[in-house]
């Protein structure tokens, strides 16, 4: 079992990296970490001694002041050494640094400040460290303004905004998913490099991902047709953007329902590519689900009955529900890292129409029980 802390655990990278690390209950430990910990030098030795690895994610992104950006992510480091040497203790140091060192700016300067000190504690005490230098991440919950174009892209589109592209720069990207992924193999198997260079798994100009994100906005957001996620760039756009939608104001998605005296029909999802549509039947005061996906997009559409659909994103105790109602048909989403369920709330048999983006595979189900 190896015991992992990580500093900015709060934050964009750091929360997905918990979550992801979390998968793996029969390997991995996480060590809480609070960013008061660098304002309490006793607390700080605690956590340091309890670690097997230590991910340094605390950084300062981006500030009015560019020297503050750099000071405090220099201090940070210089910090966490300096426990480590006062400590005696030689976890495995993972370092986050960024392309961004490649440009002028005090950003990437303090991170490739700030991955030389590692290096050079490394080679004193004979502690093993890994510079990782990361392009630039997107995925669920950045925070617009702050983390990334895609955030704020996605962000402005769903909160009736209007993007601006101030450069066209061409973008090398990674997906968040794919970056807690190669950080959770580095942990493993103990690789240290100074220079540990990951590379890009998609790029684009600037105007293609907004392209594609308006895309999203004029299909999904306003008329509910479900793109095409055959491209797995596309499919982690499309994840990233349904995550800035206000759900408690966007669901239940009124479907179009047509009566004659035959009966009802509802256009349950429209299709851009393929998936699975299933339809299942309930019994009174059944719960179906009480499971979350890092990846697959799926809908619930109640057709007829009662049913309470409840999400609960992981990591958080707050919990949204829906009362639905099949004389009204209606549908609801899960975004990926919620966990959800279905629970028949009326006399008569639920009956409801599933769609999801993967065909199931039983290999690769992509499919995690917990509890809403």
């Amino acid at each position: 079992m190896i015991k992992v802390g990580i500093t900015g655990q709060s934050g964009f990278i750091g929360t997905h990296l918990c979550n992801y690390l979390s998968l793996y209950k029969n390997e991995i430990t996480i060590v809480p970490f609070f960013d008061e910990y660098f304002n309490d030098q006793n607390q700080l030795e605690t956590f340091v001694g309890k670690c097997d690895t230590i991910v340094h994610l605390a950084a300062l992104n981006r500030h009015n002041d560019p020297e503050t950006i750099y000071k405090t992510n220099i201090e940070l480091v210089r910090q966490l050494i300096n426990t480590l040497e006062k400590t005696g203790n030689r976890p495995h140091i993972l370092f986050s640094s960024s392309t961004q060192e490649e440009r002028d700016n005090v950003f990437g300067k303090s991170k490739q400040e700030g991955r030389k000190l590692f290096a050079s504690w490394a080679e004193r005490s004979g502690g093993a460290f890994t510079g990782m230098i990361v392009p630039n991440v997107f995925g669920p919950f950045g925070k617009p303004y702050y983390n990334s174009v895609v955030a704020t892209f996605s962000y402005q589109l769903t909160h009736q905004e209007l993007p601006r592209i101030e450069v066209d720069a061409q973008l090398k990207l990674i997906y968040i998913g794919d970056l807690v992924r190669i950080i959770h193999y580095l942990i493993m198997n103990k690789i240290a490099d100074s220079e540990f260079r990951i590379a890009p798994t998609d790029e684009a100009r600037v105007t293609e991902v907004l392209a594609l994100l308006e895309s999203f906005k004029d299909k999904y957001f306003e008329n509910g047709i479900i793109p095409d996620l055959s491209d797995p760039f596309k499919r982690n756009l499309f994840n990233t953007f349904v995550c800035y939608i206000d759900h408690s104001k966007f669901y239940p998605f009124r479907l179009k329902q047509s009566k004659d005296e035959r009966g009802s029909f509802v256009e349950v999802a429209k299709l851009d590519s393929g998936g699975q549509i299933s339809f299942s039947t309930t019994r009174p005061g059944v719960t179906r689900g009480n499971h979350f996906h890092t990846r697959k997009a799926e809908r619930f559409a109640v057709i007829k009955g009662k049913a309470k659909i409840s999400l609960r994103r992981i990591g958080s105790d707050q919990v949204t529900s829906f009362d639905m109602n099949g004389e009204d048909p209606s549908f609801v989403d899960m975004p990926v890292w919620f966990t959800h369920n279905l629970t028949n709330t009326g006399d008569e048999d639920l009956y409801t129409i599933f769609w999801i983006s993967e065909s199931y595979d039983s290999n690769d189900p992509d499919t995690f029980f917990e509890q809403v």
